[in-house]
């Protein structure tokens, strides 16, 4: 069975939050910490992830907020080739982010790069971290299925996000998703030459 990493986003993601739930209740899940949540450093968040996907052999990525531009971050890089597929949930929007929590982050730019991997991105019309079209054009940059699900904010707490069960039905989603586009790689030829 292949792993499921969990990427919080900025300040982590706290008691009764969803992906502290899917830490318990998803067999062979792990949160990919990093050393300040409050400021988080991307270089050695990025080498943490890259160092536990190499050790997990393949998994999955579970990401919220600023967790998804961490996996996004992947893009371009030889370890991206263990991820078998990313749910991003909600993702921020850098500028809107630091107005939000100025000085608290400093990850650069916005990741463009499209994704090596199946992903699924999940957003809102309603949330203060990226706007809906934003969401929309950074889904297709990053060559990813896009969901928007409507007026559910950031998709945390705030939000009433604690134990998001429709969630699990994303993940496997993905997970067939990433199933499907293995078996199409490795597929025998229809005929023969």
């Amino acid at each position: 069975m292949s792993a499921v990493l969990i990427l919080p986003g900025l300040f982590g993601s706290g008691e009764g939050h969803w992906q502290q739930h899917w830490l318990q209740d998803q067999p062979g899940s792990l949160c990919v910490a990093q050393d300040d949540w409050a400021h988080p450093d991307l270089d050695s968040w990025l080498a943490r992830l890259e160092g536990v996907l190499e050790e997990a052999g393949e998994a999955y990525l579970v990401a919220h907020s600023l967790g998804c531009l961490l996996a996004a971050r992947l893009a371009g890089r030889s370890v991206a080739r263990r991820v078998k597929g990313a749910l991003l949930v909600a993702p921020c929007d850098l500028p809107a982010t630091d107005i939000l929590h100025p000085g608290h982050i400093s990850f650069g730019g916005m990741p463009t790069a499209p994704l090596p991997f199946p992903s699924i991105v999940i957003g809102s019309m309603n949330d203060a971290y990226m706007a809906v079209d934003r969401l929309t054009l950074f889904g297709r940059l990053w060559k990813a299925e896009t969901r928007n699900i409507g007026l559910a904010g950031h998709i945390n707490i705030a939000s009433g996000f604690g134990r998001w069960r429709s969630g699990y039905q994303l993940l496997d989603a993905l997970k067939m998703r990433a199933g499907d586009r293995r078996r199409n790689v490795f597929a025998r030829p229809a005929f023969a030459l």
